[in-house]
């Protein structure tokens, strides 16, 4: 009964318990009917019991559950109650509802997890009293598919994970250097070149292996309208990142004329037609500030609105090499016409412009803290990467802040110092580690703090080939990071980690019954290590800036 992840609130044991049976009718009205289909759905296919509808929601015979919203409680809020008269589940709104029907859940078993029922058994909640919700609003995932692509299949799977775990926010990284991965329909040429690359560094960059065979994929509109519906009916909200001013190599190389042709022309690379990257870091390509690349972009981010409902629209903003806008006569011209000072402020500029046009749209831009660089957008919000001192630079100037330090919560960072660990990259960022993370600054002031929407985990995919090690980088770490997000912790160091690993124990199991490839307490199973290929582990313990 304590094994719950995230941790509620208040829990309150009783002695008797629920039994669910044949007879036992799941009760929704039309508020929560959507919730009552999705949880109908998963303990069907778990347990075998038909869950039939019944009408009414004020009352349950002793054996039914029963969804209803109480308009008391907050958006996200749910309170949880299993006694003689069956278990009720009553949110502030139909997510409330949802968020507690995931801990009903859990709290029927780790077999609640199984897509099959695995044979007679009794399925039974322990009478309770659970009030819960959440303390932040943001609670996100980013999950990169430009260095490897993750087939629709992976992305619907890992909303359900995320779902499970009561976040609420995916950061969907569509393009990069490596691959773009939205279908455009007036710009074709965005799937048909720069969503496939002719062969891929295997390792880190200064790896000297290769995977000599093209790598790619994208998803079409339709796929990512049943990507943003499915999220939807889990009550998360899919926030598409579509990166400008850099890491834009691969639109580039569909059409050239996106990038600074008048400073590439005069280099080394002349006559050779620029190719969807196939190796890691940051490309000195970037776009061309002029006023065609505004009119394409544009014309991406109208289809991108068309597809994502969601408030804010991800525009990157960050790793900007200005070389080519140095050595590039027309950007030179651009700065002087516009009265900037420097590179700098023309990146500004640039963020600028689309700040301005999703303001219009009614949509809202955030981008990662180099944002910051030469003045900060108005109206933008932030993604502070580098550490948090953009977040609190942001936070200060008033603006809205998802803290994601690097140092942190990249969970493409390694979890062990030891020689197991496979393609280690970066510090060592531990399950404690992770569980002792504090999204909010100790020096902002409270009207500061409540700029800090939330807080995200990162995973980059650049040693990252397929699902399995995804898995293996983003679990258990991000069951811990969810609780960060969700719960109302005491501060780092008073954390009670040990009891965290204890309800952990429980957690594997649902994990198991997930299908989850989680990398195990005692460290990797052996076919979960990358013998021989390199990394680029960093020593000490990270930044905590």
């Amino acid at each position: 009964m304590t094994s719950l992840i995230p941790a509620p609130r208040r829990m309150v044991t009783g002695s008797g318990e629920v039994r669910l049976t044949a007879r036992s009718r799941l009760r929704a009205d039309a508020a929560t009917e959507g919730v009552g289909r999705w949880l109908r759905t998963v303990l069907w296919q778990a347990t075998g019991l038909p869950l039939p509808e019944a009408r009414e929601t004020d009352r349950t015979d002793g054996d039914g559950i029963g969804l209803r919203l109480d308009p008391r409680l907050g958006p996200e809020e749910y309170r949880l109650v299993s006694d003689r008269t069956g278990v009720l589940v009553e949110g502030g709104s139909a997510a409330g509802v949802f968020r507690g029907a995931q801990t009903l859940r859990q709290l029927l078993g780790p077999d609640a997890y199984r897509k099959a029922p695995l044979g007679e058994r009794t399925w039974a909640v322990r009478h309770v009293v659970i009030e819960d919700a959440p303390r932040f609003p943001w609670r996100g995932l980013m999950l990169d598919v430009a260095r490897h692509f993750m087939p629709k299949d992976g992305i619907l799977r890992y909303l359900d994970l995320m779902a499970a775990h009561k976040l609420n926010v995916f950061h969907f990284h569509l393009t990069d250097d490596q691959g773009w991965r939205i279908e455009i329909r007036r710009h074709p040429r965005l799937t048909e070149v720069g969503s496939w690359r002719p062969r891929t560094k295997f390792g880190h960059r200064a790896s000297p292996l290769w995977e000599e065979k093209p790598h790619g994929g994208f998803y079409t509109q339709d796929d990512i309208r049943e990507i943003v519906a499915y999220a939807a009916e889990r009550h998360i909200t899919v926030v598409p990142e579509i990166d400008v001013p850099g890491h834009s190599q691969a639109a580039i190389a569909a059409y050239p004329e996106l990038g600074n042709t008048d400073a590439v022309t005069a280099s080394a690379e002349a006559g050779t037609a620029l190719s969807v990257w196939d190796t890691w870091g940051i490309s000195p390509h970037v776009l061309a500030p002029t006023d065609h690349t505004l009119r394409f972009y544009e014309g991406v981010f109208e289809e991108v609105l068309e597809l994502f409902p969601s408030e804010f629209i991800h525009v990157g903003g960050d790793e900007c090499p200005k070389d080519q806008w140095r050595q590039s006569p027309a950007a030179q011209a651009r700065i002087a016409e516009l009265g900037l000072a420097d590179e700098d402020q023309l990146q500004s500029w640039f963020i600028g412009h689309f700040d301005k046009w999703l303001t219009a749209r009614g949509r809202r831009l955030i981008g990662w803290d180099e944002i910051l660089e030469g003045g900060l957008a108005d109206g933008a919000a932030v993604s502070s990467w580098r550490g948090y001192a953009g977040g609190i630079a942001a936070a200060r100037a008033g603006h809205d802040v998802v803290m994601c330090p690097e140092q942190q919560v990249y969970l493409d960072h390694r979890q062990d110092g030891g020689a197991d660990e496979p393609v280690p990259i970066g510090f060592v960022r531990t399950l404690e580690d992770v569980y002792r993370f504090e999204p909010v600054p100790a020096e902002l002031t409270p009207e500061e703090a409540g700029h800090v929407l939330g807080t995200q985990a990162n995973l980059w995919t650049e040693v990252m080939e397929d699902h399995a090690r995804v898995d293996y980088q983003a679990f258990p770490r991000l069951a811990a990071f969810a609780e960060v997000a969700w719960s109302s912790l005491p501060a780092p160091q008073d954390r009670d980690f040990a009891g965290f690993e204890r309800r952990m124990e429980t957690h594997y199991g649902r994990l198991d019954a997930l299908g989850v490839g989680y990398r195990p307490p005692a460290g990797p199973r052996p076919w979960q290590r990358r013998p021989g290929v390199p990394g680029r582990p960093i020593d000490g313990p990270p930044p905590n800036r």
